[in-house]
């Protein structure tokens, strides 16, 4: 191939594994001269639980619909498959289980491929010893941390760069799953590998990340990115959809607060002097993308299991109330903590009420400024925090008398608001938490990073 004309694509189907790729799409993306197939599997955006337990966000059957048409069209067209941060945190567990299905949709089709392992979660003792060497530091806005965090966590992982796919790719991997890794990396690590410009290569892998949300109809499909040298173009696979240069472009913001710079493990993503030029109407070409090389960090993600938690919730139309909802709630706060405290004394042990009311300031939790009209009803959902789940749900029964009838004013008479259960405790389990937002240098992407290879004379009688 010629390197002036040099171009390298790579088939996007979807966002995130799990949310339902289409097969057409799939099929039209090879036809388009797809040289791998990439695609995210993880993400911190539903929080703690999935990291701590190391249970996927998304069901097993969706991974396997979809990854059943992945492996079945990669290894149709003879194109490399690589799956980034399975089963939702990338965790052991998680990339474990993620294989398994792999493995049994290799058998149910009849194939073989040679199939990369790339781990990247961390123990705990081993980060200690890095931060006591001064090697890890706190990610914005932490300012300072204490090396017990890292015995508190359940699960850490180091988001991995694009090497360890390329070194399994090197080593022939026919598909590749990996751990914990940042979104863009499984998609630029074979533009690198193959020559591609560091700075296009990064920044079309941070551009199609998200799949068809970087289109007109976001939730229609994937995309095709083609890297060269000093450009790459991004098309999307559904004939329907368009990408447009704001299209393209905005997506520099999503989950970044700068909307030029993007860093990653070995540098930053610089994209200030980046032009994005409509092609026609559904393809854009970008040029001015430069990538600039810093010291090799990695960032950690830890999360660990809190306490339990049982909740509440209410329905209320009361026209006073909702004419005070402020007043209501910190009176009604004030009321049940009381409660707790006469009622069951140390029993309770160290807990949290919390009061929601949804249709007014749940979501924010911020002060409604004046003027605002009064809700026509407000959601107002309890939680109660304790160190057990049976204290918790204890403390709810303690409430619940006040929760469901606590008047505006101690004059007025005993309201009844809108219950929708009975009983009206559910037990909500465990509370979750992120530990760790942390970097942690290192001399190379290969340093936290484990591989293994599926050996299928293990599974050649399943």
């Amino acid at each position: 191939m010629n390197s002036n004309q040099l171009s390298i694509n790579i088939l996007v189907p979807i966002g995130a594994l799990g949310l339902g790729v289409d097969e057409s799409d799939v099929i039209r993306g090879i036809q388009l001269g797809a040289h791998a197939i990439a695609c995210d599997a993880g993400s911190t955006d539903s929080g703690p639980a999935y990291l701590a337990t190391g249970v996927s966000k998304y069901s097993r059957a969706a991974i396997k619909a979809d990854l059943k048409i992945l492996m079945r069209a990669r290894n149709d067209a003879g194109i490399p498959l690589l799956i980034g941060s399975c089963g939702t945190s990338g965790c052991d567990k998680s990339l474990d289980w993620t294989c398994e299905i792999a493995i049994e949709i290799a058998i149910e089709l009849g194939q073989q491929p040679k199939i990369a392992v790339i781990y990247s979660e961390q123990e705990p003792q081993l980060m200690v010893s890095y931060a006591e060497k001064g090697r890890i530091g706190p990610l914005p806005p932490n300012e300072t941390f204490e090396p017990d965090l890292f015995s508190a966590c359940d699960r850490i992982v180091a988001l991995m760069g694009p090497e360890p796919y390329i070194a399994a790719l090197k080593e022939g991997a026919d598909i590749v799953l990996g751990g914990r890794t940042t979104d863009t990396a499984v998609l630029a690590a074979v533009p690198l590998m193959l020559g591609a410009g560091v700075g296009p290569a990064w920044h079309a892998a941070k551009i199609a990340e998200c799949g068809a949300l970087c289109a007109t109809r976001p939730r229609e499909g994937g995309v095709l990115i083609r890297v060269g040298l000093n450009s790459f173009v991004v098309e999307p696979l559904r004939p329907t959809n368009s990408c447009t240069p704001n299209t393209v472009s905005a997506h520099m913001l999503y989950e970044n607060s700068n909307p030029f710079l993007l860093y990653e493990p070995g540098g930053v993503l610089d994209v200030t002097n980046a032009k994005y030029l409509a092609i026609d109407e559904r393809t854009v070409r970008v040029i001015g993308s430069c990538f600039k090389v810093m010291p090799y960090t990695m960032k950690l993600e830890g999360a660990a299991r809190g306490g339990w938690q049982t909740i509440m919730l209410v329905g209320i139309q009361d026209r006073k109330v909702l004419a005070n909802i402020d007043i209501f709630i910190n009176r009604m706060h004030a009321v049940l903590t009381a409660l707790v405290q006469k009622a069951m004394g140390s029993a309770a042990g160290n807990f949290h009420i919390s009061l929601r009311p949804y249709g007014w300031n749940a979501i924010s939790g911020l002060s409604v400024k004046e003027p605002v009209a009064a809700p026509q009803e407000i959601g107002l959902l309890f939680i109660a925090t304790a160190q057990t789940q049976e204290v918790a749900t204890q403390i709810a029964k303690t409430c619940n008398p006040w929760f469901f009838h606590l008047p505006l004013e101690e004059s007025q008479g005993l309201p009844s608001y809108g219950f929708p259960f009975s009983p009206a405790e559910l037990e909500r389990g465990q509370v979750f938490e992120f530990k760790l937002n942390h970097i942690v240098q290192v001399k190379d992407g290969f340093e936290l990073v484990r591989f293994k290879y599926v050996n299928w004379k293990e599974h050649a009688h399943a």
